[in-house]
């Protein structure tokens, strides 16, 4: 099974750099997007592909945030946000499947000068008790934009970033917290030396430069991380600030 994330950093702007043909490229099972930034009524046909369902969750501020996820097969039930985020922002789908549970996340942003990170440390802990509950009953595969890179390893300038949002030591903790309750970073599982990115920021040529940061994910549980056969960073693949992301999982 293969599955793919990516966050489009706005779906209607990606469209117009390629989406399409990467998500035909792709051929996955699952293919989650995150930072969508559109309701449901600006979807258009250019959005709908043949033999797919869709399932959209968008922030009730429009231009803002919001998560989809294009499914081959369809599953037994989805589930639109976590308990208790009354934010309205968007953030989580989570699918049901008769072998896993599948979670699409935008994780909050802590912003500049960590003004938003009170906020984001309740998130996490909201989402950390969605993705436990459901690993009671079957396991999990959780992808997204995570907003953290989680080790130095995972960022281009950790010292110069360190207490910047998405390397700040609160979330940094948040990320050892959740995999220490049970679930397993695929791509560093497999390649826990090699150095890639999957976001880089717009100014300073850091792309060219390949100044980024690793902050999407594919989590797993633990008790089928040796079911994965492979994960993938997509990082020639342009059309947003971010770069795909995938799993090849056997089930």
């Amino acid at each position: 099974m293969k599955l793919v994330s990516w966050n489009v950093n706005g779906l209607r702007a990606c469209m117009k750099k390629g989406f399409a043909d990467f998500f035909k490229e792709a051929d996955a099972d699952l293919f989650a997007i995150q930072e969508t930034k559109m309701q449901e009524d600006q979807l258009d046909e250019s959005m709908t592909f043949e033999g797919w369902h869709r399932y959209m969750y968008s922030a009730e501020k429009k231009g803002y945030s919001g998560t989809m996820v294009y499914a081959k097969e369809e599953p037994l039930n989805v589930i639109y946000g976590i308990e208790g985020d009354e934010t309205g922002e968007g953030r989580v789908i989570t699918l049901e499947y008769p072998a896993f549970w599948f979670v699409c996340a935008y994780v909050p942003n802590s912003k500049d000068g960590l003004t938003r990170l009170p906020y984001r440390m309740e998130w996490e802990e909201m989402l950390k008790a969605h993705l436990k509950k459901l690993d009671e009953t079957k396991p999990v595969i959780y992808t997204g934009d995570l907003n953290v890179a989680h080790e130095e390893i995972d960022i281009k300038n950790p010292a110069a970033n360190r207490k910047n949002a998405g390397f700040s030591d609160e979330e940094r903790e948040k990320m050892t917290q959740l995999l220490a309750s049970g679930f397993t970073d695929t791509f560093r599982y497999l390649y826990p030396e090699e150095v890639k990115y999957s976001w880089w920021s717009y100014r300073f040529k850091a792309r060219e430069r390949n100044a980024g940061w690793r902050i999407d994910y594919f989590l797993v549980s633990d008790r089928i991380k040796d079911q994965v056969n492979d994960a993938m960073i997509y990082d020639t693949v342009t059309g947003s600030d971010h770069c795909p992301v995938g799993l090849d999982i056997r089930f």
